[in-house]
């Protein structure tokens, strides 16, 4: 039976297998010290029974307005040898319902535009592409960086689904609101 629980400090010590994953971001310590310590609700891991994290996810609530209020996932991952037990959408459900709690209007993310294993599962949870984000995702060479997708999905309290209708299709990362 998978336990999922909040992220803690001792999981930064632990979860190393998970992050192996070429199409997980990884990010300094003090990053993920930022989201536990503010946004500790959307930080949870996913543990088997033997207590090996089998995955986690990161996120926060963000937005100025009432109009833009919503849920953000920064990092979903999940180990390679616990994929296709449905962990990623388990953890999805979670944040999603973290995000209603907090009366966010939608939960969005960003995905690689090559990710189609994530880009598909995004999908059948009920994610829209909103826009196409030029170049989101740097690489060594900047001749090979790559596009994301900002994907939405309205929560309740957008009723009739406006937070998923965008305003321009294609933009780039200076153009993403704080």
């Amino acid at each position: 039976m998978t336990l999922y629980r909040p992220f803690t400090c001792q999981d930064m010590l632990r979860f190393n297998r998970v992050n192996l994953d070429p199409l997980t971001e990884t990010y300094a310590i003090g990053f993920y010290l930022q989201y536990l310590a503010k946004w500790p609700e959307y930080f949870m891991v996913a543990e088997a029974p033997t207590g090996e994290m089998m995955g986690y996810i990161m996120g926060k609530v963000e937005g100025r307005t009432s109009e833009n209020w919503h849920g953000h996932v920064t990092a979903l991952s999940v180990s390679g040898e616990y994929r296709r037990l449905h962990l990623a959408a388990s953890l999805m459900s979670k944040l999603e319902e973290v995000s209603e709690k907090k009366r966010a209007i939608f939960v969005d993310l960003y995905v690689r535009k090559s990710n189609q294993v994530a880009f598909k599962m995004y999908k059948k949870l009920g994610y829209v592409i909103y826009r196409t984000v030029l170049d989101y995702y740097s690489s060594a060479n900047e001749d090979s960086n790559e596009d994301a997708y900002d994907m939405r999905k309205a929560t309740v309290w957008d009723i009739n689904k406006t937070s998923t209708i965008p305003e321009k299709a294609v933009i780039t990362p200076d153009e993403i609101a704080p």
